[in-house]
């Protein structure tokens, strides 16, 4: 996969793992990380495994923006069909977040350096969207999942409309 495609920074709970359950038809089952112990997670349940699919099919390079930090590639990302992905860690810090805006989106900034990407969050607001765009040379979507339904055919067509008319930019960020 080439290093200058977008980013897509991936959530957890409420993106992946929605609130409600989901209807997925299939029975309850114990999950095993990838070390082989058994993971006691009920709402690991709500994990689509045709979101791994859809994931993958997007032309973009995934990486992990959630608080379960490390711990989703050892737990959720074999239950998806998702192969090892970056992560965005989270610095322990006391600095006073900024005001009004998510605590994730200043760091992501940071992460993608310039680079196109898409955020799919169930936190986000206007706020972060205009403060990243004051911020950020390159080209951005900030999309809000609702967590309630986790991901949807929606948020997939939106995210994929998204991508094919701004990869190419993802090629030469503008100079800072």
């Amino acid at each position: 996969m080439p290093a200058d495609r977008p980013y897509v920074f991936l959530d957890v709970d409420g993106v992946l793992i929605p609130f409600a359950a989901r209807a997925t038809g299939r029975s309850p089952s114990p999950h095993v990380a990838a070390d082989g112990e058994a993971i006691g997670n009920p709402l690991l349940e709500r994990l689509d495994p045709e979101d791994g699919r859809r994931l993958l099919a997007l032309d973009c390079q995934l990486v992990w923006a959630t608080t379960w930090m490390a711990e989703a590639n050892d737990v959720v990302a074999p239950l998806l069909g998702l192969p090892e992905l970056p992560v965005v860690t989270w610095p322990d810090s006391d600095d006073e977040p900024l005001r009004g805006v998510h605590w994730k989106t200043a760091f992501l900034i940071r992460w993608a350096a310039g680079r196109t990407f898409v955020w799919l969050d169930d936190e986000i607001s206007d706020r972060d969207r205009h403060w990243v765009s004051a911020h950020h040379p390159g080209e951005a979507l900030l999309h809000r999942v609702d967590p309630h339904l986790g991901l949807t055919d929606a948020d997939f067509s939106t995210v994929r409309q998204w991508l094919a008319v701004n990869a190419s930019k993802a090629a030469s960020p503008p100079a800072p």
